[in-house]
């Protein structure tokens, strides 16, 4: 056990210097081999309770297993920084670190972990908007290991040697997961942190964004625009425009003069489910907006909810409506508080809520955010207040909790669904997340899936990019490649800034829009297959989108391809991230048959392929998510070495709770070749929820691009007879 020197005791005679004296290292279980580290027993009895952690003060389950292979070595660094190093042997890959540009692979990299307004971030940029205290670590010989530093003061990661973290707040304990495989290691993360709860299934369909559609006829406009070229489309989004000069929870009279009736209209005649920004920052008085004038203001002062500055005033801070003061949500009332402003909002129809700027961003100062000593007056359940140093990462992820609580208990019967810029590890059990202000740019493209990927890996799945991009107009050629992949993402949105050009698919010519439809089509046949994936990392963790290392992780040739990505374990998609397509990539190892989907000889259009084993459920394509019945359901099925394949297909209502109490259905199917046929069957279901009454096809795919195709009845055996 490696020990933390503390200093130096001085004996009472000057001429006698005391041996050094050392702090035992504590080390405790907290599962099945997971342990946490902490520095002494000074330290653990002075921790902070876990914002990452499902449970707070999760308590140890007994002494940490001998011969544990990971230990930290706590220090404190030349900057008086407390840190830890864990030395990691030849050819270990890192991951993880959560929101972070360039490749998928962190070795060799530092970042730091400071939630920030990053506008136009590149691969230099250190910070972004969220902060993940993670590395995933993958040996040479597949076996992995997780860390979380558990801390949510400002914290370098530096991977250029070993991991080491530095932060700058006092000692903070060090979790570390032992696994057999990265995928393991993933899901125990999940299990620690939370997994997401399952989303509506319309959130799972296409979002049409910009800052900003306004007045109200031009969103009516877009809406119908979809609809009219049958682009599949299922939520349409309002940013800051809609304010009454952007103050949040008031609408602009002129141009949102009945938000009720836009959103009954778009639903109810277009089935286009919407979603409308809320920021923290609340605008103070002004000569239109005097305290009595403003309710939102006015209660939070009298509440005695806002942040103060470290003299005990209110603290203000600009943004769009000029200075503004800021819920402090570290208090439990002032999130109550916060929930609350919800009743009346959701009451017009509004069903998807955007929590943006929430680092906090504040404008015109050089650190674009509040002071640090700033003062939140914290609950006593997360270790009392302190200043915005330590709160900092986490104001956002206190945020969307409180958000998400206002829109559930407005809403009881439906699932919220709530997006955030800002997010802290384990924020996954609150929002989805997207990645911020990127550029239209060939840069950002490709970046964009080494991006997805680490989120992925450090337990955030519901997650993706502004696609076409948010800074700038882009081309042709950009967007429509862009587009083409970019749907496939957990998060799919396209979304652009205030002055560029008009970027929904059509406004690019004839082209992008038959690729942009051909994408869109795309993912709405694979929608059976997604909801399922997002079953499984609701009930077990699983991400949603994978490097291919995960199909091999002893391949190292697949360590640091980040060109391509699964979805879930079975399906692997084969972008073109460059203009002209000529980049080399690594395909996994064994079987992986080509699945020819709509636009196969469009280069805008990935590859796709089904991994020897598998079974993947897809429907018909339809023009939101709630279109059609899945009917009829066809399976496409990749026999492995063996001439076996299964797959599972997760099926309820796609809205509200009753999945809880048994409202489901939960499939498995296989697929088993004997001799000259291949028998697809059910093996298994769960759930009460009845089993439609509907077609079933099933594409045999037999490499080459050829396939066999066979036809019957759900729940009925099918047979293929091979030539």
């Amino acid at each position: 056990m490696r020990m933390r020197h503390v200093g130096l005791l001085l004996a009472s005679i000057p001429s006698l210097i005391a041996p050094a004296v050392t702090a035992q290292v504590v080390s405790e279980s907290i599962g099945d081999d997971i342990v946490r580290f902490h520095a002494s027993a000074e330290a653990k009895a002075n921790a902070y309770p876990s914002f990452a952690l499902l449970d707070p003060k999760m308590p140890a389950t007994g002494a940490s297993p001998e011969g544990f292979a990971v230990e930290p070595d706590f220090f404190t660094d030349e900057q008086g920084r407390n840190s830890f190093t864990i030395e990691i042997g030849p050819g270990t890959s890192l991951y993880g670190t959560g929101e972070v540009p360039g490749p998928l692979l962190r070795n060799g990299r530092k970042t730091v972990l400071w939630n920030s307004d990053s506008y136009g971030y590149k691969e230099a940029t250190q910070s972004l908007y969220k902060s993940h205290p993670w590395v995933l670590a993958v040996r040479d010989d597949g076996s992995s290991f997780g860390v979380i530093g558990d801390s949510t003061y400002r914290i370098e990661i530096d991977l250029t040697e070993d991991i080491t973290f530095h932060a700058e707040g006092p000692e903070f304990p060090v979790i570390v997961i032992e696994r057999d495989s990265p995928l393991e290691v993933v899901q125990t993360l999940a299990e620690l942190t939370g997994k997401i709860p399952m989303p509506p299934k319309w959130a799972i369909g296409y979002h049409q964004c910009r800052y900003s559609y306004y007045p109200d006829s031009q969103v009516r406009e877009i809406a119908q625009g979809f609809r009219d070229r049958d682009l599949p489309a299922d939520v349409i989004w309002m940013d800051i425009h809609y304010m009454d000069e952007y103050r949040v929870f008031r609408f602009d009279d002129e141009l949102f003069p009945d938000p009720k009736g836009l959103n009954e209209y778009l639903l109810n005649e277009l089935n286009f489910h919407n979603v409308w920004m809320i920021d923290p920052g609340i605008g103070a008085e002004t000569e239109r907006f005097p305290p009595e004038g403003y309710s939102v203001y006015e209660e939070m002062i009298e509440g005695d909810h806002a942040v103060k500055t470290s003299d005990g005033e209110i603290y203000q801070g600009e943004v769009w409506p000029g200075w503004c003061v800021f819920p402090d949500y570290t208090q439990q009332r002032t999130r109550d508080w916060w929930a609350g402003l919800y009743e009346d909002f959701m009451a017009q129809g509004i069903t998807g809520v955007w929590n943006d700027m929430n680092e906090p961003a504040i404008f015109n100062v050089e650190s674009k955010t509040m002071p640090e000593d700033n003062v939140h007056a914290g609950d006593p359940e997360m270790g009392g207040g302190g200043t915005h140093a330590r709160f900092h990462n986490v104001y956002g992820m206190l945020m969307i909790k409180a958000t998400r609580e206002g829109v559930q208990k407005t809403n009881p019967s439906k699932r919220p669904f709530v997006l955030s810029r800002a997010i802290y590890l384990g924020g996954q059990r609150y929002a989805a997340g997207w990645s911020g202000d990127n550029s239209a740019d060939w840069w950002d493209l490709e970046g964009s899936v080494p991006m997805v990927l680490n989120m992925s890996l450090s337990g955030f799945p519901f997650y993706g990019p502004d696609l076409g991009g948010f800074i700038g107009n882009g081309d042709a050629d950009q967007f429509e490649r862009w587009f083409g992949y970019g749907v496939l993402f957990p998060f799919a949105r396209g979304h652009t800034a205030v002055g560029n050009r008009q970027k929904e698919p059509w406004e690019f010519g004839e082209e992008v829009e038959n690729t942009a439809r051909q994408a869109l089509n795309n993912r709405y046949m694979l929608l059976p297959y997604y909801y399922s994936l997002f079953y499984d990392a609701h009930t077990k963790g699983s991400p949603i989108t994978q490097p291919v290392f995960f199909a091999d992780p002893t391949d190292p040739a697949l360590r640091t391809e980040d060109d391509l990505f699964l979805l879930g374990e079975g399906l692997l998609i084969k972008p073109n991230l460059t203009l002209h397509g000529d980049r080399a990539v690594t395909m996994p190892g064994g079987i992986w048959n080509k699945l020819n989907l709509e636009g196969a000889d469009n280069p805008d259009i990935p590859e796709f392929f089904v991994k020897g084993g598998s079974i993947i459920p897809t429907g018909p394509v339809m023009q939101y998510t709630s279109e059609k019945p899945l009917n009829p359901l066809t399976l496409v099925v990749s026999l492995d070495e063996n001439g076996r394949a299964s797959g599972t297909l997760y099926e309820d209502s796609g809205d509200g709770y009753s999945y809880q109490n048994g409202d489901y259905l939960l499939s498995t199917y296989i697929a088993e070749r004997i001799g000259d046929r291949v028998e697809i069957r059910i093996t298994g279901a769960k759930g009460e929820r009845k089993r439609p009454i509907r077609d079933m096809h099933v594409r045999l795919l037999l490499g080459d691009g050829q396939e066999a195709f066979g036809s019957g009845r759900d729940g009925s055996e099918i047979t293929i007879e091979l030539d």
